[in-house]
């Protein structure tokens, strides 16, 4: 993937509890009309999720997630020539989703989650999205604490870097984890300083799209956060994001189109 041009990661949430849009594509009808749509709007990336990871959001068995993943998966695969991800942090999960045609794995955990799925990604040869996280999605929000959370945050993915590659994956992309274990100043303070994460030199992945650091800053819902998103978006670009995971892909393609503009003079 070629990201001279920054990507767009379109979310396909097909939980009953997704913050966002929770219930809307839990059906295989719903989630292919939704992809169809993000595919149609310009979409490099469909990410496919089963487990819910909103704060307070509750386990689901591993044999549930599959059950909500792999139709919209192979039915996706079958219909559109698109990327498709996987977002889990269970190794056999991951196995199961790329055996039916998902092209890489999100991982919230980045392997700390699951002993196996570091080994399990490397064996499958194909790319990785890391991500920082602080606690387990029911209880993370509750009181995330840290002394400087970039420094925290970048030392974390320096080191997942080393594991990654000491594990045989080649292909690694990073993601700070907003809204996963911090409070509103850390995620803002983690957007500011986000050009910092360069420095590890591997494709950085941005997921802030309508989330509580938009909504609750400028008083409003979820539903109510697109344009505080798409103004985010046009700073994570200017700082660096090579991909942006979002609910919204035409509104973001057109950020794309607009910062290219700009950073091309």
């Amino acid at each position: 993937m070629d990201f001279n041009e920054p990507k767009i990661m379109g979310i396909l949430n097909t939980t009953p509890d997704s913050f966002s849009d929770g219930g809307k594509f839990a059906s295989i009808e719903s989630s292919i009309i939704q992809a169809n749509k993000m595919f149609n709007e310009g979409a490099d990336i469909i990410d496919v999720g089963g487990y819910s990871s909103r704060p307070g959001a509750d386990d689901v068995s591993i044999q549930e997630e599959m059950d909500r993943v792999m139709p919209v998966i192979e039915k996706i695969k079958s219909e559109l020539d698109v990327v498709l991800s996987i977002d889990t942090f269970r190794s056999s999960v991951a196995k199961e989703a790329v055996e039916g045609g998902a092209h890489i794995v999100n991982d919230i955990s980045a392997g700390d989650d699951d002993s196996n799925m570091l080994s399990t990604v490397a064996k499958l040869g194909i790319p990785y999205i890391a991500m920082h996280k602080q606690g387990i999605p029911k209880t993370m929000q509750e009181n995330p604490q840290y002394n400087d959370v970039v420094i925290a945050v970048f030392e974390y993915l320096q080191k997942k870097k080393q594991e990654c590659l000491d594990a045989g994956i080649i292909d690694l992309i990073i993601d700070p984890g907003f809204g996963f274990g911090k409070t509103l100043d850390n995620n803002f303070e983690l957007l500011y300083n986000l050009r910092h994460f360069k420095l590890l030199n591997i494709p950085l992945l941005v997921g802030i799209s309508r989330k509580s650091m938009i909504y609750k800053t400028i008083k409003t819902s979820p539903e109510s956060a697109l344009n505080g998103t798409s103004f985010l978006h046009a700073f994570a670009l200017k700082n660096g994001a090579n991909i942006l995971r979002v609910h919204d892909v035409n509104e973001a393609k057109e950020c794309v189109k607009l910062w290219q503009q700009l950073s091309h003079r």
